[in-house]
């Protein structure tokens, strides 16, 4: 946790989004906002880190696990209908 505003740069705001550390990166940036308010890139910034924060919310894990079990069974469907394929040709 950051105790001294001294640090709260730009820089160092970047340095955290590198690491993954977005709540203090987004707290960085919300104070050298509200100190130059309006300026654009820093307002481009926060709205980066609300995007990767929105990229791995619970909802679109749980929408990622589902795709994967759909794809686990269709290529269970898939080897049967192989397996059957081969029976109906071994028949013959």
């Amino acid at each position: 946790m950051i105790e001294n505003n001294v640090f709260y740069t730009r820089t160092m705001a970047k340095v955290y989004v590198n690491q993954g550390d977005l709540k203090n990166a987004e707290r960085i940036y919300k104070y050298l906002l509200a100190q130059e308010p309006g300026q654009r890139d820093l307002v481009e910034a926060l709205s980066e880190i609300e995007t990767q924060r929105v990229g791995k919310s619970p909802d679109k894990l749980l929408a990622l696990f589902d795709q994967w079990i759909g794809l686990l069974l269709m290529h269970r469907n898939v080897k049967k209908l192989l397996e059957f394929k081969q029976l109906l040709k071994n028949g013959r």
